[in-house]
């Protein structure tokens, strides 16, 4: 409970950070100002490297991110400078039902027995991140961006739906756990968008893996999807 109550107020402060300036309280925000503040949202796609050989991933692993920049140009030019605050959610879907302690403290992705029947199971990672790009933006509005952010992991989580497989029996088992241990609290990689206007095309390559060194699979995601830029 403690820790849902901690990530419910982180979303809050970030909810407040994104679109404060845009509620009734924005006379009082400066108005060139506002025209630097860049807010956007997206869906991704997670293409997974790194899994264990016999952990199959699904080909649709979709992730969501929003984020609140501001804009500092470089004097007169078409060029400037953005940073902000963001918050992203990577899922990973495969063929595990359980993370596993072994004994030598490292984490493994136990598969499902081909016997089970199972509807989803999946690990969800939710980050607060700080994104920073050097953008060009041209007079006809198309914008091309290349940068770099770093991320802070929240409180991550694993969840099973499909047959009992404690039982053995076809009865719906759910199971949602949030106790997955030597995951990297650290998440950081390049990032590129291009687009027209407010749509844009999004990629992230983590360079940082999802478990600690020597503590897991040396997973880590490629990040492709569309980004909506409407202010």
């Amino acid at each position: 409970m403690k820790r849902n109550h901690q990530y419910g107020v982180i979303l809050a402060v970030l909810f407040l950070i994104l679109f404060c300036p845009f509620s009734g309280r924005s006379q009082m925000v400066n108005e060139v100002a506002k025209k630097r503040v860049i807010i956007g949202v997206g869906i991704f796609n997670d293409i997974w490297f790194g899994t264990p050989k016999d952990i199959k991933t699904r080909t649709i692993n979709q992730g969501f991110q929003t984020f609140a920049m501001y804009h500092v140009p470089f004097g007169k030019s078409n060029f400037g400078f953005n940073i902000g605050l963001g918050f992203r959610v990577n899922n990973l879907y495969g063929n595990f039902y359980r993370l596993e302690d072994s004994t030598n403290d490292s984490t493994t992705m136990v598969k499902i027995p081909d016997s089970v029947s199972y509807k989803r199971s999946k690990l969800t990672l939710p980050y607060l991140e700080l994104p920073i790009e050097f953008q060009f933006k041209s007079k006809s509005k198309v914008a091309v961006a290349i940068g770099f952010k770093v991320a802070y992991l929240l409180p991550a989580h694993a969840k099973y739906v499909g047959n009992n497989y404690l039982t053995g029996t076809t009865e719906t088992l759910r199971v949602k756990y949030r106790e997955i241990k030597n995951l990297e609290q650290f998440s950081y990689g390049p990032t590129f968008r291009i687009g027209y206007r407010w749509f844009h095309i999004y990629g992230y390559y983590s360079i940082s893996k999802i478990f600690t060194k020597g503590n897991g699979p040396d997973m880590y995601p490629l990040s492709i999807g569309i980004l909506l830029m409407p202010f």
